[in-house]
Order: C-alpha cells, then sequence, then structure tokens
C-alpha cells in the first residue's frame, strides 16, 4: 500500500466567520449535538496533550464529561503521567476529531483541579465496576502484569464489599480546561479547508480565519 495515494474528499460542509456563534462555547455546543446526533462513537472523546517540565509532548485519549462558560472538565488520577504533567506545567491542548463530519476542533487553556465535591458528584455517578476500577489500578506505574491488576481488584472488591457507592480516593478527581484559543476546522475541497480560531483577548473572544 502506497499512503502517499490515501486521500479523502472534503466537500460535506463549510465554515465561515459570519456563521459561526459569537463565542467558542456555543459553537461547541452546537457542533457537539450535531456529532452526538450523528452517532458517532464517543463523540466526547478528545485527545489531551500535556508537556514534560523539560517540554516533551505527551498526548493521549480522555473522555470530555461536561462543559459550560467555564470550560471543558475530564477525570482522571492525580497521581497518573498527566497528573504529574498538569501539576507541574498547568497547561494543556484539547483535540476532538470527528472524522465522519469532516470535522476537528482545538482547544488551548490553563487546566485547575475542580471541587473536591464536583469530582465526588461525578465519581458516584458512575458503575460501581469503574469505581472499584479507580481504586484498583496504580495509573501510569509499571506493574508485573495484568494479574496485578486483577489481584488488587479482588481486594478492592472484598474491601468494600455491600457498599454499591464508593468513597472516592483521595487522589482522584477532576480537571477544568479554561479555553484562551479554540479552533474549529471544517474540511474543503483542494485541502482548502475552512479554519476559524477563537482567541481570548481583554476577555473577549476575536475571530479570525487561518489559511489551511
Amino acid at each position: 500500500m502506497n499512503l502517499a495515494e490515501l486521500r479523502q474528499h472534503y466537500a460535506l460542509e463549510s465554515l465561515s466567520e459570519t456563521d459561526v456563534r459569537p463565542d467558542p462555547v456555543a459553537q461547541f455546543a452546537f457542533w457537539f449535538e450535531e456529532a452526538r446526533n450523528s452517532q458517532l462513537l464517543e463523540p466526547n472523546a478528545m485527545t489531551l496533550a500535556t508537556a514534560t517540565p523539560d517540554g516533551y509532548p505527551n498526548a493521549r485519549t480522555v473522555l470530555l464529561k461536561g462543559y459550560d462558560q467555564r470550560g471543558f472538565t475530564f477525570f482522571t488520577n492525580y497521581e497518573s503521567q498527566k497528573g504529574q504533567e498538569l501539576a507541574a506545567n498547568p497547561r494543556a491542548t484539547l483535540l476532538f476529531t470527528w472524522l465522519e463530519l469532516q470535522r476537528q476542533v482545538r482547544i488551548e487553556g490553563t487546566v485547575e483541579k475542580i471541587s473536591r465535591e464536583a469530582s465526588e458528584s461525578y465519581f458516584q455517578s458512575r458503575p460501581r465496576g469503574n469505581q472499584i476500577g479507580a481504586w484498583a489500578s496504580p495509573q501510569s506505574q509499571v506493574i508485573a502484569g495484568r494479574e496485578v491488576l486483577e489481584m488488587r481488584e479482588q481486594d478492592m472488591e472484598a474491601k468494600f464489599a455491600g457498599l454499591e457507592t464508593l468513597p472516592m480516593p483521595d487522589y482522584w478527581g477532576g480537571y477544568l480546561v479554561r479555553p484562551s484559543v479554540v479552533e474549529f476546522w471544517q474540511g474543503r475541497m483542494s485541502r482548502l479547508h475552512d479554519r476559524i480560531r477563537y482567541t481570548l483577548h481583554e476577555n473577549q473572544w476575536r475571530i479570525e480565519r487561518l489559511a489551511p
């Protein structure tokens, strides 16, 4: 297979500065609902990019669990690699890729922990197995084999036997990404894609078109 010959023609939609909403969260909400209504698999899946203190980039896929005018929320183990990187450098980029709609959304911003109360509310809404998993997994640490996880899972099942809702671990919770730059990308013919960027400037959103 010649990878150089792999091409996809983009012609589903267009995107104009005059068509988008005045703020990026409203525009994201519009596109996100279209993604959900299109029955995409995991429309809330997003690439989370962080950086180590010495500048090495790192990326992984996580799930968006909420958004509002403040920003975009996800949950994880604070002691994981991404948690340690965010503690040292609380900046991140999020990337949503909805290939079926020929769209991407890229979000840059600062990151902060949400309140423990909000984290507990979400944690205890999760299926019990997911709660057990959060207790059982020493996320991002090297382990000898899968049997280590399975044994820890059994230990946690025994520890919390009889409880339908578990307490939240101290090392687990949510992050809020407060956006400062948001870019919406719509695929177009001849690779002349539409790119509309929102940049926060003195508490106002500036809307600009970028060359593809």
